[in-house]
């Protein structure tokens, strides 16, 4: 019986994948979203875990999705605002080494080719103002209601102009990193897996 069900939501999946379209390759583009306490209304309420946001992104190179990742906050955010710069903090942590070793990669491509050099934008979009207005504060510098974020969070702030990375501003319905932090209608789903996937 579970088999059966397991396979009735494989169907129409198997015999997909990413159907990938590059574009300019010198563009990053990183979707970044949290879920605020998601699970709270429909999991157990006295379940510290149900409180946990979820945090989604997805890192794309010429508009190919190449790096992407859904899971809970270890930590209890208490605002939306402060879930969202969690999952900011965390997807920089993927980001600073990936935009690293893309550099490197194409650094040694470069010297078997007479073309100028390819410079990377990489560009973060955010939905949320809160989390946006402080990602682009100067490093040490906080709004009242983030003082207590400290150092946990703001680490990444100042490795942001070193290496060319700017936080966007994105409305929700083109989030992409919708898909990978909570249950969306089908339209919405197909939307972004178009997008991400190309089917």
């Amino acid at each position: 019986m579970a088999l059966e069900r397991i396979g009735q939501y494989l169907k129409g999946t198997v015999d997909k994948g990413l159907i990938l379209s590059p574009t300019a390759l010198e563009d990053v583009d990183v979707f970044v979203d949290a879920d605020f306490a998601g699970l709270w209304p429909y999991e157990d309420k006295c379940d510290p875990v149900s409180v946990k946001s979820r945090t989604g992104y997805v890192i794309t190179v010429a508009s190919c999705p190449v790096i992407w990742t859904s899971k809970l906050q270890t930590g209890i955010a208490l605002s939306t605002m402060e879930a969202e710069y969690n999952a900011l903090s965390l997807c920089m942590k993927t980001v600073l080494p990936f935009n690293r070793t893309l550099k490197r990669v194409i650094k040694s491509l470069k010297q078997n080719d007479s073309e100028s050099g390819i410079t990377f934008k990489v560009s973060i979009w955010e939905d949320n103002i809160g989390a946006l207005t402080l990602a682009n504060l100067e490093p040490g510098r906080h709004t009242p209601r983030s003082k207590h974020y400290g150092i946990k969070m703001h680490w990444f702030r100042s490795h942001l102009k070193p290496n060319s990375i700017i936080v966007r501003k994105i409305e929700s319905k083109f989030q992409k990193a919708d898909i990978f932090t909570k249950g969306l209608p089908k339209a919405t789903y197909e939307s972004i897996r178009k997008q991400l996937c190309g089917w």
